[in-house]
């Protein structure tokens, strides 16, 4: 609570000293006035006193204030009021269209597709139940700006509770940029002993020298997801939901599983990367630059279940009561790198890393089945690799290597890309990614006062081939096609009624094909946005569920009205999701696990809204599941675990400029 009170203090303050009244503009280049390394606003008023140009309206160039991806990809702040901002205002503040959120805010989200674009040669934690709203080195945007820029942002919750995000960078010159930002949210929910309560605390920094010969970025990020938890409603509670009695529209009447249990995640990170031009050389014939890089990375993440007493759920106990599981990793790593850049070859980098890791627990454990469960998982990995970028007759081309060459802990991984841009409205995009590591921390150890939650296993590498394609045209519309290929699949299994949660290892290999469309249709000052994805599994049995279509179509309006000072934007979206045996989820592990008892989807949903931007104020307001009364009540977002009732919720996203 004090990393978000402090926040809102320096970004109120900020705001109310320097705020301008005045709009950011695109300034036409040959009218520009930057100085000589273009980063200066400008002000065009009349030529007059310091203090008379000072109390009128100021001019900037948007295209001055940057963000900038861990992959150096540089986009705007973009204060604009379209389609996909509303897509995105929700608590993970991205687009959900392959989710589904549980009742209330903070809790998980169950998967309607996956993706395989993301390649890693070392293993995570696992509980990735918990990781939906955790922040990776890979999130984290870096930012240079022109003047202090602060965005508000703010939702009501489901019951007694709000979302907030408080954001501040500011560059203390020309080459320093800062950044503060804190997340925070809390929920009551409206089921029994659903509360969630959640932080995300970020600061960012990034410098270059003058001669840009020395440069870095760095973050330290604080995060942590907490949840209490009920196990879902009782089977005696599903019937009488999906009834719909009266009596138990007030959700908190309806039974669960257990009042008295909770899990949470936490981690921390320090992050640095700089590099150093020890070559730099530029004239008419050459163009050469050699770089050395580090990048240091410390995080620790703990995962604790705590429950009351035992529960018949989860099977048999060691003790009766004041359940108490807690894992936890800590990772160090460090990589030096050498780049070469040269016009005719790219950007070419060797890199060699080091990774040391402990997964742990605070004991040895001596199970009757003899067994032994050791107290942790620690070791070394060192890997080598390398990065190649070029532009070649337009064509983008991008490809990364790397493998594991020391350690236990054996992986690798290859990805490759190619962009090209045909016009200025179709863009098209290429990838593969080759992936191949140890599955996560929890699947191959764990620890549980739970008597069947203890295990230690020697499970393959997983294998994953996946290729992509894109094409995107505001014209035509957008297509994503991929294909994967899953060798040795890594899950865990309650496909046996009645049956403890268990790790398991396909042997026979998964197929997944996923085919996402999306176009919008324009007439005067109506639209309709359309994005529907197919998905086709080859498998045996049911160990990789997804449903086979899932759509998302809106109807809005818009205009300018009152003069053109408001904007408005009002429509409905329509959602729907066919049948499949949708994940289970297990509160005791953080993690989801493949059934094949009781299938989700089917249902529709309706929301309504009505959004409105006012000079850099985006307003919303929107009534979420409008039909839940009137279509049938047998919305899951997974067995046991209602979707949301209908529910008016409403807020801002409000930047500052000074």
């Amino acid at each position: 609570m004090k990393h978000i009170l402090f926040v809102i203090f320096i970004c109120i303050t900020v705001s109310a000293v320097q705020a301008q009244e005045g709009e950011f503009k695109p300034i036409p280049e040959k009218k520009q006035r930057l100085d000589q390394r273009g980063q200066e606003p400008v002000n065009r008023g009349n030529k007059g006193s310091e203090k008379d140009n000072t109390a009128k309206r100021k001019e900037y160039d948007i295209n001055l204030y940057k963000v900038i991806s861990h992959d150096r990809d540089t986009t705007i702040v973009d204060t604009t009021l379209t389609i996909q901002k509303d897509y995105k205002y929700n608590y993970l503040r991205r687009d959900d269209f392959e989710l589904i959120p549980f009742s209330n805010l903070g809790q998980t989200y169950n998967s309607l597709g996956y993706s395989f674009d993301r390649a890693a040669a070392f293993p995570s934690i696992g509980m990735r139940a918990k990781h939906f709203n955790y922040d990776e080195v890979e999130d984290v945007k870096y930012f240079n700006v022109p003047t202090p820029t602060t965005e508000l942002f703010f939702k009501t919750a489901m019951e007694q509770g709000q979302l907030l995000d408080a954001f501040i960078t500011m560059n203390t010159s020309k080459r320093m940029n800062f950044s503060i930002a804190y997340k925070g949210m809390r929920s009551l929910g409206k089921y029994q002993n659903i509360l969630s309560s959640t932080g995300n605390f970020r600061l960012t920094a990034n410098y270059r020298t003058k001669n840009d010969r020395y440069g870095l970025r760095a973050h330290f990020y604080s995060q942590d997801v907490l949840n209490n938890e009920n196990g879902g409603l009782t089977t005696e509670a599903v019937a009488d939901f999906e009834n719909g009695v009266e009596e138990f529209t007030d959700r908190s009447r309806l039974s669960v599983q257990f009042q008295d249990a909770q899990n949470i995640l936490v981690g921390k990170r320090y992050f640095l990367e700089h590099d150093y031009k020890i070559v730099k050389q530029k004239d008419s014939i050459r163009d050469n630059n050699l770089r050395v890089g580090h990048t240091f990375n410390y995080e620790t993440k703990y995962y604790i279940y705590d429950q009351a007493n035992a529960n018949v759920l989860f099977g048999n106990s060691f003790v009766s009561n004041s359940i108490r599981d807690r894992s936890q990793l800590r990772k160090l790593f460090n990589q030096a790198s050498l780049s070469y850049s040269t016009k005719t070859f790219g950007d070419v980098k060797f890199k060699a890393n080091h990774t040391k890791y402990d997964y742990f627990f605070d004991k040895i454990l001596f199970p009757a089945s003899g067994n032994v469960i050791p107290s942790s998982l620690e070791g070394d990995v060192i890997a080598i690799g390398g990065e190649w970028r070029h532009t070649i007759a337009g064509i983008q081309l991008k490809a990364d290597l790397l493998a594991n060459v020391s350690g236990e802990l054996g992986g690798n991984y290859f990805t490759g890309r190619a962009r090209y841009n045909f016009n200025d409205d179709l863009k098209a995009e290429a990838s593969i990614v080759i992936n191949s590591k140890a599955p996560n921390f929890n699947f191959l150890i764990n620890q549980s006062d739970y008597i069947d939650y203890n295990w230690r296993n020697n499970f393959k590498n997983e294998r994953t081939q996946s290729i992509n394609f894109s094409l995107k045209s505001k014209k035509w519309g957008n297509a994503d096609v991929s294909f994967a290929s899953l060798d040795n699949y890594t899950y865990f299994s309650g496909l046996t009624a009645g049956a403890q949660v268990s790790p398991q290892q396909s042997q026979d290999a998964i197929t997944y094909l996923k085919v996402k469309l999306g176009k919008e249709f324009r007439y005067g000052k109506f639209a309709l946005n359309n994005t529907v994805m197919y998905q086709q599994v080859t498998q045996t049995g049911d160990v990789f569920n997804v449903p086979d279509l899932v759509t998302r179509n809106t109807l809005y309006y818009t205009d300018k009205w009152f003069k053109k000072a408001l904007f408005i934007q009002t429509g409905v979206t329509f959602s729907y999701f066919t049948e499949y045996f949708g994940n289970a989820y297990s509160p005791l592990l953080g993690e989801f696990y493949s059934q094949n008892q009781q299938k989700i989807g089917g249902f529709p949903r309706f929301d309504v809204f009505i959004n409105a931007k006012v000079r850099r104020t985006r307003i919303y307001f929107k009534l979420e599941h409008l039909n839940s009364s009137f279509t049938g009540y047998n919305f899951f977002a997974a067995p046991n675990q209602p979707y949301r009732d209908f529910v008016v919720r409403f807020g801002l996203v409000w930047n500052f400029f000074s």
